[in-house]
């Protein structure tokens, strides 16, 4: 797979600087680069790797100006960083066709589960061990990486990924406590409904309604072991860091933002654009948007932090001896 800069040039809308017959095969971080790849320039502090670099080619912003000689041939864009995500994407394109032309990669891909009744869309892609239940249905040009679980009656919109291990539809967490103290189960008759473009990490789930619909909207991108519980919404463009977990029935906002290792209790609601510090944890309604949010309870980003400031004061105190 061989890519000479001037094809990615006319890809990205980019002006060339250099030689645009030099071909890559590979994108790469401008620290780790090697002959024959391509790598992107925005954040000041890497600008010390561009003048000693092995790569091939440079992403770099229209108004860079080199403080000395650059051995790679730049590419200027508009805006680097977006168009490294343009970039990724034509490669992972050519990867994935490179690997459908490959005969025993075709015949492994049929070593997996898709029920009659399931309707799956055109250029959507389904690598082994992948189940998909009855009346489920799927977009077009999706990606289920191996091992994904989608139950019945589940719907996945247009352009979704979904890694390794993620599981769709399981049953939620619904039991009802009896007089002798055991828990009675209670069906989950409802399904998950997933819109466009959405993204989910490895060994997530998404855990189907008790009645209606768990939806998560289109452009979510929901990382790593993550859980979101029986009857959330999730609004557009919603990002989720990988180990936290939403409860039942809560309702979120388009533009969220959620830290790592985070926590939203259920049945509460939360504001467009709010946003969620790593190890934080919503346990009532947050109605202001674009609330900046830190601790747990969570609290206004500044009022946590002068908060902090007593904790750590009054905790440093010796102890009067004995």
């Amino acid at each position: 797979m061989e890519i000479t800069a001037q094809t990615l040039a006319d890809l990205l809308g980019g002006e060339i600087v250099g030689d645009p017959q030099i071909v890559v095969k590979a994108p790469a971080r401008i620290e780790q680069a090697r002959r024959g790849d391509v790598c992107f320039f925005a954040n000041p502090k890497y600008e010390h790797y561009i003048y000693d670099t092995q790569a091939s080619v440079l992403l770099v912003n229209r108004s860079f100006v080199p403080k000395k000689p650059v051995p790679a041939t730049l590419i200027k864009v508009d805006d680097a960083y977006a168009a490294v995500s343009v970039l990724l994407d034509f490669f992972a394109r050519l990867r994935r066709t490179r690997k459908r032309g490959n005969r025993f990669r075709a015949r492994l891909s049929f070593r997996r589960s898709v029920a009659c009744s399931a309707r799956i869309g055109k250029g959507t892609y389904i690598y082994p061990q992948v189940y998909v239940g009855p009346n489920v249905r799927i977009g077009k040009d999706c990606i289920l990486y191996p091992g994904v679980r989608i139950y019945h009656d589940c719907v996945i919109g247009d352009r979704c990924i979904l890694h390794a291990g993620v599981v769709i539809g399981a049953d939620g967490f619904g039991f009802a406590p009896q007089e002798d103290g055991s828990y009675r189960k209670i069906p989950q008759l409802g399904n998950v409904v997933i819109g466009d473009n959405v993204e989910i990490g490895a060994n997530a789930t998404v855990d189907r309604a008790t009645m209606g619909s768990t939806v998560i909207e289109s452009g979510v991108k929901i990382d790593n072991l993550c859980q979101v519980a029986h009857n959330v919404v999730m609004g557009k463009n919603t990002v989720m860091a990988a180990l936290s977990g939403i409860a039942g029935s809560a309702k979120l906002g388009s533009h969220c933002m959620i830290g790592g290792q985070s926590g939203i209790n259920g049945h509460i609601s939360v504001a467009d654009n709010t946003v969620l510090a790593g190890r934080s944890g919503i346990i009532s309604d947050i109605s202001e948007p674009g609330s900046k949010l830190m601790g747990y309870p969570a609290l206004e980003y500044g009022t946590y932090m002068r908060a902090y400031a007593l904790f750590r004061r009054s905790g440093g105190k010796s102890r009067p001896k004995e």
